[in-house]
């Protein structure tokens, strides 16, 4: 018990010296970047309704507004789990004329303005789509303007998160295991499924929380391609739109609850999944 406190105290006093002995030019600037990314959260937390924030909190609006974003973001990661892990094991595992296009390619959502991607998906999926009009002719599927609408622009959006997250956890993997398995006669399929899946689980778990993330914060394709509408398409983030525009007390009390969810589920998931 003795020997590990000294330890700790040890320890401690290491990380002390080590925090007494940056350099200033390093630490200025964290600061600074400290403050600039704290200080408008605490603006939320100084500004917020706190005497009427029960009430609002109960309003039916709101609580459709995080209902449909939990869901819709949450439906969002899953297709991209689907999607995008076999993608990802695709750009870092096989060899293939074009690779570095379809790399750019797939990354292309993360630096694209989101409107322009609403915009992309009205054309691919709206009736008179290149694919939305014969789901539309062949089976009177309309996607653009309904929660599914959401759903499709949130993985459109965030996809490419858990994809850059699981291709880097796929290089950074040992791929020995997986010859190894394939000398004691495992196919690919059940390799990749008892072999490769546990070694880069981490990097698919933080490719999840960060494409969750993503999806949950969505605005500028959701409000192109799904729309605005209370109940079916009108996700936290719209929400915060059209009552900034009315009653800043309600935008803020909605930025608020969509902020604690974040950092809630956000602190909650690292902590047990990406170690």
């Amino acid at each position: 018990m003795r020997s590990s406190v000294r330890s700790s105290v040890r320890s401690s006093a290491r990380s002390a010296v080590r925090l007494r002995h940056l350099p200033i030019p390093l630490l200025v600037p964290a600061v600074l970047g400290l403050a600039f990314l704290v200080l408008p959260l605490l603006g939320l937390l100084v500004n917020a309704p706190w005497r009427t924030l029960p009430e609002r909190l109960v309003e039916p609006g709101i609580l459709d507004a995080l209902r449909l974003s939990l869901e819709c973001a949450t439906l969002a990661t899953l297709v991209s789990l689907v999607l995008g892990v076999p993608i990802a094991w695709l750009l870092a595992r096989v060899e293939f004329p074009g690779r570095r296009l379809v790399r750019a390619l797939v990354t292309v959502p993360l630096v694209l303005p989101p409107v322009v991607g609403g915009v992309a998906l009205l054309l691919v999926f709206g009736r008179g789509g290149l694919v939305g009009k014969y789901l539309d002719q062949a089976f009177g599927l309309t996607i653009p303007f309904t929660t599914t609408g959401v759903v499709v622009a949130e993985a459109f959006v965030a996809m490419p998160f858990l994809i850059i997250a699981v291709e880097g956890a796929l290089r950074g993997a040992d791929a020995r295991y997986e010859e190894a398995a394939a000398t004691l006669g495992a196919g690919r399929w059940s390799a990749f499924v008892h072999v490769t899946l546990p070694l880069v689980a981490p990097g698919v778990a933080a490719g999840a929380v960060l494409c969750w993330a993503r999806a949950l914060g969505e605005f500028g394709a959701t409000i192109t391609f799904a729309g605005n509408y209370p109940g079916r398409t009108q996700t936290m983030p719209l929400a915060v739109y059209l009552a900034l525009e009315t009653d800043l007390d309600a935008a803020v009390v909605l930025s608020l609850l969509l902020l604690v969810v974040s950092v809630t589920i956000l602190v909650s998931l690292r902590d047990k999944w990406i170690s």
